[in-house]
């Protein structure tokens, strides 16, 4: 029957095989030893995984003009980054609109925002949650779809980044672009002009 076994599933019987010689080993000592005494053996460490540093943060949306249009707020998880967002009636032209993490946390350039930098953890050619390449980089976002009134409700889940060492010296923001991002094409997807920014600011408690 053993034989059987190993030529129709030979992954089963390679697990088979290393099961038997062990439990071999194991007889041995068991019966080879003083008294007929048993060994008993420390269980094998995997690999250890740090887990990453519970974070909370907020950022304060702000659109044309430096007028506040919403808030996001940011969760750090066992594995991930979940964000949140909102947006009132008329904050954005209605249809999808690109997101990203930028790498400076500064709105102050109301308009242009633009002192918000690249994109957190740039790389050349790594743009895009669809780059068949070098991609994706931290900073990429799914896209955030405004309503007919220019309101938006959105939720993400991001495994590209930790959150509280992007909070670092320099900070991080959010930035809504006029278009939507296609995920693919350099730098930024074509999703055009930041038309809204939000610095993002760890949360206490």
């Amino acid at each position: 029957m053993f034989k059987t076994i190993l030529a129709a599933a030979p992954v089963l019987a390679l697990a088979g095989c290393i099961h038997a010689g062990h439990h071999e080993h194991h007889m041995h000592e068991m019966h080879g030893g003083e008294a007929g005494g048993m060994m008993m053996h420390a269980p094998v460490e995997g690999p250890s995984h740090t887990a990453p540093e519970p974070a909370k943060a907020n950022a304060t949306i702000l659109g044309e003009g430096g007028v506040e249009i919403g808030h996001a707020r940011f969760e750090q998880g066992p594995t991930g980054v979940l964000i949140r967002m909102e947006i009132g009636a008329g904050g954005l032209t209605p249809g999808w609109h690109g997101l990203h993490l930028h790498e400076i946390g500064d709105c102050s350039d109301v308009g242009a925002y633009k002192l918000s930098g690249g994109h957190h953890g740039k790389e050349e050619g790594a743009h895009g949650l669809m780059n068949p390449d070098l991609g994706p980089e931290p900073g990429d976002l799914p896209n955030a779809w405004a309503a007919a009134d220019g309101s938006v409700g959105y939720e993400a889940f991001t495994l590209l980044t930790e959150l509280a060492p992007a909070l670092d010296a320099d900070g991080l923001s959010i930035i809504v672009h006029a278009s939507e991002d296609d995920h693919r094409s350099q730098p930024i997807g074509g999703a055009g002009a930041r038309v809204a920014c939000g610095v993002i600011q760890r949360a206490d408690g």
